[in-house]
């Protein structure tokens, strides 16, 4: 058990040396696009555009929106490069915060459209629920979003992430600038106000 415990220390410090010579070489390329260096804007949008194409994606659920907005996000860094403060948050947290307030603010402007109840009852299988459990999933999925939609902003934005996104506490609060028990005292009380609204 010692000797597992040995070797895996340098493991650990390697990851560590690796993680953070790659936050320093962001670092380094955020400096150098507030400079307005192209080639190094090439090099950070080569370096995160995979994972800032996934923050995006998994908020969105659609690939052509979240392509649009990924650009939009290299917009805004290209144009707030110099505002990077490493006191704040590490280049790829900054990035990524970016990332999810634009994916958000396309969320809010065009929201997921709900399927209509025709389109369920046409697509109803011989053997599957009947017509009318399908029009009451769809009044209750109705309700819901009416319920959603009374929250305040900030409050709503938060229930979608954590549980219809599956964001931990951790990510909102990271996400909301919040302690994490800040977060989980608005998520029960936003759970709690969806809750009253429900009821019959």
């Amino acid at each position: 058990m010692a000797d597992a415990s040995r070797r895996s220390a340098p493991q650990r410090e390697a990851g560590s040396s690796a993680s953070s010579a790659a936050g320093d070489r962001l670092h380094d390329l955020l400096r150098r696009i507030a400079q307005r260096d192209r080639r190094a804007f090439t090099q950070l949008y080569e370096a995160t555009s995979a994972k800032l194409y996934g923050t995006v994606l998994r908020i969105l659920k659609e690939r052509g929106r979240a392509d649009d907005v990924v650009q939009e996000v290299y917009v805004t860094i290209w144009q707030k490069s110099a505002q990077f403060d490493t006191q704040r948050a590490s280049p790829i947290a900054w990035m990524v915060a970016i990332a999810r307030h634009a994916a958000i603010d396309e969320l809010r402007r065009r929201p997921r459209a709900p399927h209509e109840p025709e389109e369920a009852l046409a697509h109803t299988p011989a053997d599957g629920p009947s017509a009318r459990e399908h029009l009451e999933h769809e009044q209750d999925a109705r309700r819901l979003h009416a319920c959603l939609e009374a929250l305040e902003a900030e409050r709503r934005d938060m229930v979608r992430l954590a549980y219809l996104d599956g964001w931990s506490r951790a990510d909102l609060a990271t996400h909301f600038e919040q302690p994490v028990n800040t977060v989980k005292t608005w998520l029960h009380r936003a759970l709690k106000q969806l809750k009253g609204c429900l009821a019959p």
